[in-house]
């Protein structure tokens, strides 16, 4: 003889449902914000690994052509219209010592005080030379949000100051300046002035330059703070991308 069970199907309620995905919401909103930050940190931390192998690749391989780079001629210094050290020009310098051992998208010269020549790369990516200076921005369509203007419309500026360590991020070619053993003799290196102490506290807590929220200046040491941590943003770094 067969015995036959009544089986009853169970399915969720209403209620069930809209519980569980009230649950997956506030999951969701916990988790994704530090999920888009860490995906931003370590596209940033790549990118800027990338640039920073990739033009000192190229002055290696420049040098064995043009000679060593104490050699190269030096760009000139422009702040606000004025000369402030003579030289050539960063179109000039970049056409001579790089352009050919580089792989680039396109380049521009600006029309700005600070007379910047910018390269943009084949990642999405950019960086504006000016005197020893470069600005590297991992997105180069934040460089074109940060341009700034006078009243008159006239562009006054090639970098939105509040922006350093987020959306660019500095770098120095001075090898010939042997006040700075930051910079002397060397390639490119993230940015490091004469006055540097090569302390991890000054990179953090300097009040003109330090990588830190209210800074006088620019917050130029974020860049060799991020490579002492090998290339990655460090998990106490103060800013937000």
């Amino acid at each position: 003889m067969k015995i036959i069970r009544n089986q009853k199907s169970k399915a969720f309620t209403l209620a069930e449902v809209l519980i569980t995905l009230a649950i997956i919401g506030v999951v969701a909103a916990l988790t994704i914000p530090a999920l888009v930050q860490s995906y931003k940190k370590a596209v940033v931390g790549a990118k800027l690994a990338k640039f920073y192998s990739t033009i000192n690749e190229a002055i290696a391989r420049s040098e064995i052509d043009n000679g060593d780079k104490m050699t190269w001629d030096v760009m000139y210094t422009v702040s606000l219209g004025e000369l402030y050290r003579e030289g050539i020009s960063a179109k000039e310098w970049y056409e001579k010592y790089l352009a050919r051992y580089i792989q680039v998208l396109k380049t521009e010269e600006t029309n700005t005080h600070e007379k910047v020549f910018n390269v943009y790369f084949p990642d999405g990516s950019m960086v504006g030379i000016w005197s020893v200076h470069m600005a590297y921005y991992p997105n180069s369509k934040d460089y074109k949000e940060d341009q700034l203007t006078t009243d008159d419309g006239e562009e006054y500026t090639d970098r939105k100051r509040t922006d350093s360590g987020i959306k660019y991020f500095l770098f120095h070619f001075d090898p010939y300046n042997k006040n700075n053993k930051q910079t002397y003799n060397k390639g490119v290196v993230p940015y490091m002035d004469s006055n540097f102490d090569g302390s991890n506290e000054m990179l953090k807590n300097n009040p003109k330059l330090g990588c830190r929220q209210d800074v006088t200046n620019e917050r130029a040491y974020c860049t060799e703070l991020i490579r002492r941590n090998g290339w990655k943003i460090p998990k106490d770094y103060p800013l937000k991308f």
